[in-house]
């Protein structure tokens, strides 16, 4: 595939590209590890090799945004997961034995696990971080065995079109293809039958791709949000609390699934936690208002809809704390937060997906926990304290895709933990051993000798294999 013909594709040519996928993959079922090896080595080198190009492209999607950030957020842990999946391929692919049950065992019957490849995987992306979630779980799909079609986001066209030049040159397309387009694009690429789908985005939207993938019972693995809490502990330092969320929240703008959306502070520590996030922000930002380091919004629409959220709640009679100094317009949206709002307005609601953030003032845990569980499930769960007691607590009473302790989104960098959430934050989990699984059938292969022991089990049934079965029957 040339660059020029990088363009929108329609249902026809859509299927043409999964169909051929389909068919080499029948083809060659298995691929070997010098193969999956190969297609991770060639991304590798597409990233390292075009790491500029990337952080431009990122920069024009989102009118301002920082290359360290790009850096970091996008091309950094993208080739860490496909180092690590590299490194760890050759022990992943050998299959696993099992036990047989007894007697079978002893009479040479012989029990394992073969991970196979699926076969084709799509994957539909989204724009906040456009590089990563397109192109990272690459390595789980491509260590599994697996072909690829790839669907990234049509806010973020500038990274998109240049991603599918880029792999045009490296990749087969019945290796990996790249379509771009519209929603009307991901709804038609939502139906095709896939033998695993991959989407990361909103709820709302991962219910509309669950309907389309129903009819041919695909597979779904959902990477979704939801209003992620923060239990600020009595005991907790403050000032750490305060520096990591405002971090957090102005890391790529507060565009991130795994930011924290509501913050749960102790009555008592409330104005200390309201001075602790200006000083924060201020040393982080001393110009916020002009600081080419902070991220634009990705759209007018989405920025005018944060500001939309922040008048409302501050309409209801929400305290409203502006962070920052200095107005802000167009695509540049400014820490605030947002103090006991009304449960019924929108930013109580909705997942905030910016620099926003809801404070909620909590007098005990317990009062915590039931605001929690009559919400639904978030990605994941932060706390900031070291009451052993309270992360217990946190930890059975609560549900949540991951629950980190002390930090925000560290969970997600750490190789040998799933990545994944529960409810409306999503279904299914990869990252390390846990995506190769994810992305594999485990084929249970079982191996008898020659021998016959079920031959006692076949009519007529005689007095001995009476009496064995019924001396199982108990309790």
């Amino acid at each position: 595939m040339s660059v020029n013909e990088v363009s929108s594709v329609g249902s026809e040519e859509l299927r043409r590209l999964f169909d051929n996928q389909r068919a080499a993959q029948i083809k060659e079922p298995y691929a070997s590890l010098e193969l999956r090896t190969d297609r991770i080595n060639r991304m590798i080198d597409m990233l390292v090799e075009n790491e500029q190009s990337l952080i431009d492209a990122v920069m024009a999607d989102f009118e301002n945004r920082s290359p360290m950030m790009t850096r970091f957020s996008d091309i950094f842990p993208t080739l860490e997961n496909l180092k690590h999946v590299r490194k760890h391929l050759k022990q992943w692919m050998k299959p696993e034995s099992r036990s047989s049950k007894f007697p079978l065992g002893l009479m040479g019957a012989k029990s394992k696990v073969e991970y196979v490849p699926l076969g084709v995987v799509g994957n539909i992306s989204p724009w906040n971080f456009p590089i990563q979630l397109a192109l990272s779980p690459l390595a789980d799909i491509f260590g599994a065995g697996n072909r690829v079609l790839l669907k990234p986001s049509e806010l973020s066209p500038e990274t998109s079109r240049l991603m599918a030049a880029l792999i045009a040159k490296r990749f087969d397309e019945t290796e990996l293809a790249v379509v771009l387009g519209g929603p009307e694009v991901s709804a038609e690429f939502s139906k095709l039958k896939f033998d695993h789908l991959l989407f990361t985005g909103s709820t709302n939207i991962a219910r509309l791709v669950a309907q389309s993938a129903a009819p041919n019972l695909v597979p779904l693995t959902l990477e979704l949000g939801g209003k992620n809490p923060v239990i600020i502990s009595s005991g907790a330092n403050i000032k750490l609390a305060a520096d990591k969320l405002m971090w957090a929240k102005s890391l790529n703008g507060g565009q991130i699934c795994l930011c924290p959306d509501t913050i749960c502070v102790p009555e008592s520590k409330l104005e200390e936690f309201v001075t602790a996030c200006k000083s924060s922000l201020q040393k982080m930002f001393p110009n916020i208002a002009t600081d080419p380091e902070y991220t634009h919004i990705i759209t007018q629409r989405h920025a005018d809809r944060l500001r939309d959220m922040l008048s409302e709640a501050k309409g209801a009679g929400a305290r409203v704390v502006n962070l920052h100094e200095g107005g802000c317009s167009g695509r540049r949206v400014l820490p605030s937060l947002i103090i006991n709002a009304g449960v019924n307005c929108r930013v109580e609601q909705e997942e905030i997906f910016g620099p926003l953030l809801s404070v909620k003032s909590y007098s005990n845990l317990q009062e915590v926990i039931t605001y929690i569980n009559q919400r639904a499930r978030p990605l994941a769960l932060y706390y900031f304290g070291s009451n052993q007691k309270e992360i217990e607590k946190l930890t059975r009473e609560t549900v949540s895709g991951g629950m980190v302790v002390n930090d925000l989104m560290a969970h997600i960098l750490q190789d040998d933990l799933p990545f994944g959430g529960v409810g409306d934050s999503g279904t299914g989990c990869y990252h390390g051993f846990d995506g190769f699984k994810n992305f594999s059938h485990a084929k249970a292969v079982y191996s008898q000798s020659t021998l016959d022991p079920f031959k006692y089990l076949r009519p007529p049934y005689g007095k001995l294999v009476k009496k064995v079965i019924a001396s199982q029957i108990k309790k």
